[in-house]
């Protein structure tokens, strides 16, 4: 008889979590990692208690949401592979994660404090990442639209993240920079067409 009450709560408590996180990233976003838990409860439409409830650290909360769009950017790739060629699904994806990177305001400081609550993030990102960008990377090679027999996903990803450091001021700049990565990738293209290399063999 009381299956029905619990599932209800656990119902109840997903839906705060779902709203903390939703809150959290605007509120990231905005203002940085560091911003005051208050302000994420009131946008959430919580009390501070039910945040700590939940997150009962910054870093929890900070992990939490970092987790959550890294999953939300790597589940777009297989969904631009399928609605769009490689090379526009490749350039679109890479836009999207760069977009990702940009708005993680005072996450490099975070990651680099030493906090032993962010040790798995670095990790995290690779896994998530690397596979879902060497898939696109192989297909867009395979249409012959790129070259990217020396280029490693994590090296990609981390070129963009570099360039992505400086944005907060100016992300279309970065936005540039990163098309011009890809311009780097097809002009390989081109030059291997011309010379009769090869490119990345599967």
């Amino acid at each position: 008889m009381g299956t029905a009450p619990s599932r209800r709560v656990r119902a109840d408590a997903q839906r705060n979590v779902d709203l903390l996180l939703e809150a959290a990233t605007a509120v990231f976003a905005e203002s940085g990692v560091d911003a005051p838990v208050r302000e994420i409860a009131v946008r959430a439409g919580v009390g501070v208690g039910t945040l700590y409830r939940h997150f009962p650290q910054r870093s929890d909360l900070i992990v939490a949401v970092f987790k959550t769009e890294v999953d939300a950017c790597a589940q777009v790739a297989p969904v631009l592979a399928t609605e769009h060629d490689p090379l526009e699904a490749l350039i679109r994806w890479l836009m999207r994660f760069t977009r990702f990177i940009i708005t993680k305001r005072g996450l490099a400081g975070a990651l680099q404090s030493g906090d032993p609550a962010f040790e798995q993030l670095p990790g995290y990102f690779d896994t998530r990442f690397s596979p879902v960008l060497g898939r696109l990377l192989y297909a867009a090679e395979e249409a012959g639209e790129i070259n990217a027999a020396d280029v490693e996903p994590i090296d990609l990803l981390r070129a963009v993240a570099n360039l992505s450091l400086p944005s907060a001021e100016d992300p279309d700049h970065t936005l540039r920079m990163v098309r011009l990565l890809i311009d780097g990738l097809r002009f390989n293209a081109r030059e291997s067409r011309s010379s009769g290399l090869p490119g990345l063999q599967g």
